[in-house]
């Protein structure tokens, strides 16, 4: 576990000295410009941010899974196991997310107006920042595994993962039942009628799921040559 420790960090060390981290922040930022104003309510604010992240936190897999040169990359293989250096990579992309979930909150809590529509009772603030928060971690938790799903070691070449990121990413969010699609759902709901509740059975789900990708994919890291 230690050494996973070490490579979650080497990864990340990689994609901030490479700059590879900006490219999919300034398309959130963008999205969240594009889709928030100042001053719109907070739950719905909460709810749009979250749903975006999902996508974009498939993307950080990307980024950070590609962020060596292949042949530094091989030789990181042979000296910690394909399946180290695998989830070294998924962890280095959800502390991305989490990271990026936590301004989101911080920034659309600063930048808003009422909690809910002003024609609903008003929930506490500080229940509504909890349950963006906790919708923001589920839709990260969610594009990672969709990340892990759509590049090494299970998609090889680089188009047919792209589009199966999206394909997938869009999936997880419209499917009825999905925890992503709980959350983001139940924010929006709770923007119309002022009712909020914390997704903590969605957070397991989510959690429950991409721990098993993950490990399903170190796996199958173990037996494809890179």
């Amino acid at each position: 576990m230690r050494q996973v420790g070490a490579l979650t960090r080497y990864h990340l060390e990689l994609v901030l000295r490479g700059h590879g981290w900006l490219p999919p922040f300034l398309a959130y930022a963008l999205l969240l410009v594009l889709g928030v104003t100042a001053g719109d309510p907070l739950l719905g604010g909460l709810g749009y941010g979250a749903g975006v992240l999902l996508p974009v936190s498939a993307w950080y897999v990307r980024t950070v899974l590609n962020a060596e040169p292949p042949a530094s990359r091989a030789c990181l293989v042979a000296a910690a196991g394909p399946a180290r250096v695998q989830l070294g990579g998924l962890l280095a992309a959800l502390t991305v997310g989490l990271v990026l979930a936590v301004a989101e909150v911080a920034g659309l809590w600063w930048s808003s107006g009422p909690v809910a529509n002003p024609k609903a009772d008003q929930p506490p603030v500080g229940t509504a920042v909890l349950a963006g928060l906790l919708a923001s971690v589920v839709c990260v938790l969610l594009g990672v595994l969709v990340g892990a799903l759509c590049n090494r070691p299970v998609f090889v070449r680089a188009p047919y993962g792209i589009s199966a990121a999206l394909a997938l990413a869009t999936a997880v969010l419209v499917a009825p039942g999905s925890p992503a699609n709980e959350v983001v759902r139940a924010l929006a709901a709770g923007d119309r009628t002022g009712l909020v509740g914390l997704p903590w059975l969605e957070l397991l789900a989510a959690a429950g799921l991409l721990a098993a990708v993950a490990a399903g994919s170190a796996v199958l890291a173990g037996r494809r040559p890179e």
